[in-house]
């Protein structure tokens, strides 16, 4: 015999999704004062490319490490932001 739905619970809701843009621009000009966009690419670049050595520069891969990458360096810069600059 099928299980009837109880009055008391309802469907599931769906999740809507993350506004991630408008909290990447603000973090980034949070950074902006310590390093420009080129040297923010180029660190990004040279962490990409960290990650894809220890990966033996297997193909497929290039945007994850890329993202992760992007992930690693602005959290160290949020990190250099939060604690101020160094005296």
């Amino acid at each position: 015999m099928p299980r009837e739905k109880s009055p008391t619970t309802s469907p599931p809701r769906k999740r809507e999704p993350r506004k991630a843009s408008a909290a990447v621009s603000a973090t980034t000009s949070n950074f902006s004062q310590f390093v420009g966009p080129e040297q923010r690419a180029a660190l990004i670049a040279e962490a990409a490319f960290f990650r894809a050595e220890k990966r033996g520069f297997a193909p497929g891969y290039e945007v994850e490490d890329w993202l992760a990458a992007e992930s690693e360096v602005d959290a160290k810069l949020m990190q250099a932001v939060e604690s101020g600059p160094r005296v």
